[in-house]
């Protein structure tokens, strides 16, 4: 796997930048409820692979590759009660190739950012997954893989991450932009350790 660059500054952080992206009919910055993160659960794993299986069989060789990523997948890190996947596609702008066989299988087209990587992303009802969309070889994917690799080998930026999380969490509990800004400066720190330049 190459080694992506740093990611640029946060291109989601305005209010009016994340209602640009929004799909169908929800708050662009609001979440329905606090943002809250649960100690980490061992069926979390679990339930990525049930959900790994649902993908698969609707998309079958259209999925080029799937991965468990965020904090859902760090043993040991805490996080908010939601599973996200990268999928990759051949082309994700191009959505009747795969959202019509994704959304009979449970999921919803809820943003779309054509600007970053051509990102779309795709919850189930009850939003307990996120699915994220992107093209072979994206350079915000191979960062979510370094990075859930990294933080699975290096417990002192876990817990770094972890802390920084939940100070997030404590000072933007109703934005979902702010939560998202609050953690950039030490993802990126991490990612530097991790070899990113």
């Amino acid at each position: 796997m190459r080694t992506p660059p740093l990611p640029p500054p946060s291109v989601f952080a305005t209010p009016e930048q994340m209602a640009q992206r929004v799909v169908g009919d929800r708050s662009p910055d609001r979440p329905s409820a606090p943002i809250t993160l649960s100690p980490y659960d061992p069926d979390w794993p679990a339930r990525y692979r049930r959900a790994e299986v649902r993908i698969r069989a609707a998309l079958q060789d259209r999925v080029l590759q799937l991965d468990h990523v965020g904090s859902t997948a760090v043993p040991g890190l805490p996080a908010k009660d939601r599973i996200d996947i990268d999928l990759i596609v051949a082309d994700p702008a191009d959505e009747d190739a795969y959202v019509p066989d994704l959304t009979a299988a449970g999921y919803l087209l809820r943003a779309r950012d054509p600007h970053w990587y051509q990102h779309r992303c795709l919850w189930t009802a009850d939003h307990d997954i996120n699915l994220h969309v992107f093209g072979p070889d994206c350079d915000e994917h191979l960062r979510h893989i370094v990075f859930r690799d990294w933080l699975r080998s290096h417990p002192e930026d876990r817990d770094l991450y972890a802390a920084e999380k939940s100070a997030a969490a404590a000072r933007s509990p109703l934005s979902t932009a702010g939560y998202i800004q609050g953690k950039t400066d030490v993802i990126v720190a991490i990612l530097r350790r991790a070899g990113l330049r």
